[in-house]
């Protein structure tokens, strides 16, 4: 690699782009952890470290490169293109192209299951399951199993299949998920048990996987030890992006395929391990380096290039308290004079309008919207603000909308595309047989039960008999679903012949058909770049793309509007100002995720993912009380709150502290309102006297 291609990289990006890399065997290198601080450069490095190996002659199909979205594996392999095309000329694309191994974890365990689908007993036509139909088959199977109705409350659909998902990822036994995570529980271990038992059962007699399956088998195939090697043998280097998200699954996934550590390479950083709600574990990245023999290499990324010092200082502070991590102080060359504000204001309605009036102002200064986000814990500590934008007239994003797999219409279309692929998969065909007109649970559990007795239940289905009500809408439905299955139409044409079969449903069911009819014709756009109809289902179920409907207020693509999130949600994200809402104990830390020190410390972690967003500006409020409607009648229905546990007095010399409105305007307001004496009743007698 020449010396012009590390011309943007400083010393530890290029330390970690070379090592094990072009000195001896390059199938060899060693084991390496990249801990890469907030607004390191960590996708430019990474990008770099795998150009580099293209530039040293490995094998592009021998380069396993995960993330933990799609989105983010095609801006890896744009920037791997970009970079190699500086270096290798013409020939970077044929290399780049053959990169075909990189994408979310999920996405390479689908591949991976259908490739090895005979030597493991899986069905080569099987479907994959997003969370809602998952949850719909487990409560199918609750009702079944007679768990819907017991004398106590048995635990929800949505309850259940988090619990048996935490069980998979976290591989914990039952009975400690239940005692840890969900106490309120415990009591129905035995039928859990039996619940998850036929929920296995019934996936494995539809041919259906869920998402943790598509771990969980991967895991168990990497079990073997002949086929752990023969897919560890696939590739000669393995690089996993943001692992501190990674859950102990995921983990021994990666240690069945590569149990020496040779030619693996992780990066994150530990003080961004926020997503334990899904089973992600920092002992992970912790733990990493001293899983081999010998330990693994650790190049620390600390330089920042994205907020000015004095946000770094107040953030390094905060993360400094942790209880365990690997130490590290972000610097950058970003000087300002301005500290981080640390705002007091007196409930949660003036913390809307300080937001406002500084988000303006700072628009007037030249900053636009866009360039602003608000940050909040919870979806719903942004209520107040958002009335507030509102009413001001402020164009506003929030992030965390629904995606295509969550909005009713679309899960219609896919739901016929999955029956036609695989048509045992029951939760499907209930979904579509239940769109006829006059067909219940009943009915459509009859015709499923059918199907289910024939070798092809497709090519049966003409000769079952009809629902008694089902009418012109069964002979439509059985006609269109032989057609797709057929294969005649063609793919991606089937998707319009799904669609016009669909379209008298969707006006029948929705009253802004229109607007959902746009969310189908973009599904139309998307297939068209699919090769088959399977590929489709598979890509579109494990990373959907955002719904264009049921959003409210969303703007033009050309207008400028305010970003609100959640802290999760802007993980990766950066803007020139950042707002952080509600900095109090039992905001953050949640009152819920503050019951053990893992939990604290995973909040801890969030509140300086929230800080690190900040480029120029950064903005921390804290309501003094906050209005309940859970008190009692008596008194004036406010709690008081104390300021986050995380920012102790002995960090407060790194923020600017800000009483607001001004204190002394507060007070002399206060109390001229208090000296104001009228008799309204006198007037009132006067306007008839």
């Amino acid at each position: 690699m020449s010396s012009a291609s590390f011309a943007a990289l400083n010393a530890e990006q290029r330390q970690a782009v070379e090592y094990g890399i072009g000195a001896g065997d390059q199938h060899a290198a060693p084991p390496l952890l990249v801990i890469a601080g907030a607004g390191s450069g960590k996708t430019n490095t990474l990008a770099h470290r795998v150009a580099n190996m293209l530039a040293h002659g490995v094998d592009p199909r021998r380069i396993l490169l995960m993330t933990f979205s799609r989105r983010a594996a095609s801006e890896m392999i744009r920037r791997v293109e970009g970079i190699c095309a500086k270096m290798l000329g013409a020939k970077a694309s044929v290399l780049t192209d053959a990169l075909t191994w990189a994408g979310t974890f999920h996405a390479i365990g689908a591949k991976l299951l259908s490739d090895y689908a005979e030597q493991i007993g899986l069905q080569p036509n099987f479907t994959i399951h997003d969370r809602e139909d998952s949850a719909d088959l487990m409560n199918l199977l609750r009702h079944q199993l007679g768990f819907s109705r017991t004398e106590s409350r048995f635990p929800t659909k949505g309850t259940c299949l988090a619990i048996y998902s935490r069980v998979v990822n976290a591989e914990m036994p039952l009975a400690a998920v239940l005692k840890d995570h969900f106490p309120w529980c415990a009591d129905w271990e035995v039928q859990l048990r039996t619940l998850f038992a036929t929920y296995v059962e019934a996936k494995q007699a539809q041919g259906v996987l869920d998402y943790d399956d598509l771990l969980l088998y991967w895991a168990q195939m990497a079990s073997h030890p002949v086929l752990a090697a023969e897919m560890g043998a696939l590739f000669d280097h393995v690089l996993v992006d943001e692992y501190q998200d990674t859950n102990r699954l995921q983990s021994s996934i990666l240690l069945a395929l590569k149990p020496t550590g040779a030619g693996l390479t992780v990066v994150g950083d530990d003080a961004q391990s926020i997503y334990g709600f899904r089973a992600a574990t920092v002992r992970n990245i912790l733990d990493f380096p001293d899983q081999f023999e010998p330990p693994a290499a650790i190049i620390m990324l600390d330089r920042n290039y994205r907020s000015t010092q004095p946000i770094l200082t107040a953030a390094n502070a905060v993360i400094g308290l942790a209880a365990e991590r690997f130490t590290k102080t972000l610097w950058t060359d970003r000087q300002s004079a301005d500290l981080p504000a640390l705002v007091s204001v007196r409930d949660e309605t003036e913390q809307a309008r300080y937001v406002v009036e500084r988000i303006l102002d700072n628009r007037e200064s030249g900053t636009d919207l866009k360039q602003q986000a608000v940050l909040f814990r919870t979806s719903s500590h942004s209520g107040p603000l958002e009335i507030e934008l509102t009413r001001c007239n402020i164009p506003f994003v929030k992030f965390g909308g629904l995606k295509f797999l969550d909005t009713a219409h679309v899960k219609d279309l896919l739901a016929l595309l999955r029956f036609v692929e695989n048509p045992r998969d029951r939760v499907a065909g209930f979904r579509i047989l239940q769109l006829l007109p006059g067909v219940g649970p009943t009915s459509a559990q009859r015709v499923l039960d059918a199907m289910a007795d024939q070798v092809d239940p497709m090519s049966a289905l003409p000769q079952i008999a009809p629902p008694p009500r089902a009418g012109e809408g069964w002979t439509a439905l059985v006609t269109t679903l032989q057609q797709l299955r057929s294969g005649k139409t063609g793919w991606p044409a089937e998707i319009g012949c799904a669609r016009l079969w669909y379209m008298p449903h969707l006006e029948r069911i929705h009253d802004d058909a229109e607007a959902r009819q746009m969310d189908l014709l973009q599904l139309e756009q998307i297939a068209a770049g699919y090769p088959s109809r399977s590929r489709f289902l598979t890509d579109l179920t494990l990373d959907p793309p955002d719904a264009t409907s049921d959003q409210a207020g969303v703007p033009l693509l050309d207008e400028d509007y305010l970003i609100l999130s959640t802290i999760h949600s802007a993980k990766g994200q950066e803007w020139k100002s950042v707002f952080v809402l509600n900095l109090v104990d039992g905001c953050i830390p949640s009152d819920l995720g503050a019951g053990t020190l893992a939990e604290v410390e995973e909040e801890r972690r969030l509140l300086y993912v929230a800080m690190t967003r900040a480029k120029d500006s950064l903005h921390l409020i804290t309501p003094r009380r906050f209005f309940t409607q859970g008190q009692a009648a008596m008194g004036d229905r406010h709690v008081f709150a104390s300021r986050t546990r995380f920012i102790p007095n002995g960090l407060l010399p790194m923020f600017e502290s800000i009483m607001w409105p001004i204190l002394a305007t507060q007070l002399a307001r206060e109390a001229a309102v208090s000296q104001v004496r009228i008799d309204l009743g006198a007037r009132m007698r006067s306007m008839w006297g």
